[in-house]
């Protein structure tokens, strides 16, 4: 009995933690909301993207660099993603993995990459966590 129900419970488990369809396309929008409200200077767009709470770091010059939401949606507002010219504004999202409420995400953009942890809550996926590191400038 608790072989078939572990087959069982091994067979259904990774169905019902597939991403729907509806719940990629909102992942993708939060990102490219982070993203296009970044270069467009939509403050509104950005504070959509990302929770409250949002913690985004970089390991530069030897030490770990952080940002809440507020500093992020500020940066925004003050347009300095609308210094990036149109032609090197990339948006590229990949959805990594997404396991029930999670979702792992890799948003290349023209100067950096972002790796981000996103989280539903409710029915909307807000950004929660991004690790980010810079291109090398070419």
């Amino acid at each position: 009995m608790k072989r078939t129900l572990l087959v069982l419970l091994l067979t259904i488990t990774p169905f019902a933690f597939a991403a729907s369809p509806e719940d990629e396309a909102k992942i993708t929008a939060a990102a490219l909301d982070y993203a296009e409200g970044w270069y467009s200077g939509d403050a509104a767009r950005m504070e959509r993207a990302v929770h409250p709470e949002l913690a985004k770091r970089i390991a530069a010059r030897g030490e770990l660099q952080k940002m809440g939401a507020s500093e992020l949606i500020d940066g925004t507002a003050n347009g300095y993603g609308r210094k990036t010219p149109v032609e090197k504004q990339q948006k590229d999202v990949k959805i990594l993995d997404v396991f029930g409420n999670a979702a792992s995400v890799r948003l290349e953009m023209g100067a950096w990459i972002d790796y981000m942890h996103l989280a539903k809550i409710g029915n909307e996926w807000k950004i929660v966590n991004v690790l980010w590191e810079m291109k090398a400038r070419q």
